[in-house]
């Protein structure tokens, strides 16, 4: 989660060219600024947009210098320490993202139609692949950006992951009640009484009283029936 809002550590050969690679679009964009430390910058933002999943507007510059180096190479830039210069007028930044949404379709979280599709990722991954909550997450982000959407506050995609999951499980639940009820109606009852832990077997002998249950049901064996009940 530590990489989510900001860069961690430095960023790998592949990383680099699959990130910070300065597509044609790109260098559209950065053909029309004139001083060099306005092109890094851009170029930057491209990347940055393209690994985070956001923009860095704050401070641009909070990028890995082998990103740095990496674009100044390929817009044979021969000194990288020139971006330094970017941050002096704060609003550059601000309008080189914008000049990036609106080059390559960038969309905001809650634009129309974003989360309708995007909890219907979410609701068939969870629901196919019974994933944990870091994968899901993990996969959530992933879909923002191959969608080109601006990824919200961590704290909002963590609530949406946990939504979508408890809705999955919730789901999980109705089915096999609906599967055991096709079964045995009277299966349910028994179900759910296996999750109800008697008084005196609480605590930490609630996990033995519940496999015990579960022994029972699995080979037909309950307390008070005879052999033939």
């Amino acid at each position: 989660m530590a990489a989510y809002e900001r860069f961690v550590g430095e960023l790998s050969r592949s990383e680099l060219e699959g990130f910070f690679l300065l597509d044609g679009t790109a260098l559209d964009l950065i053909a029309h600024k004139r001083a060099d430390h306005h092109k890094i910058g851009l170029g930057l933002q491209v990347g940055t947009v393209r690994f985070l999943g956001h923009f860095l507007t704050e401070d641009p510059l909070e990028v890995p210098w082998s990103a740095v180096e990496y674009v100044a190479t390929q817009l044979e830039i021969a000194d990288p320490s020139v971006v330094k210069r970017y941050t002096e007028r704060q609003q550059t930044a601000y309008e080189h993202s914008w000049e990036i949404r609106a080059a390559y379709g960038y969309r905001d979280f809650g634009d129309a139609g974003v989360r309708e599709s995007l909890e219907e990722f979410m609701g068939a991954r969870a629901w196919i692949h019974a994933e944990g909550a870091v994968a899901l997450f993990e996969q959530t982000r992933a879909w923002l950006r191959r969608e080109r959407v601006l990824l919200p506050g961590i704290s909002v995609l963590a609530r949406l992951v946990s939504s979508v999951r408890e809705e999955a499980a919730q789901r999980a639940y109705r089915s096999l009640a609906q599967a055991a009820a096709g079964a045995d109606v009277e299966l349910p009852l028994r179900l759910r009484d296996l999750l109800e832990v008697p008084e005196g077997k609480k605590g930490l002998r609630a996990g033995a009283a519940a496999h015990g249950a579960a022994q029972r049901l699995r080979t037909g064996h309950v307390e008070g029936a005879g052999p033939g009940e």
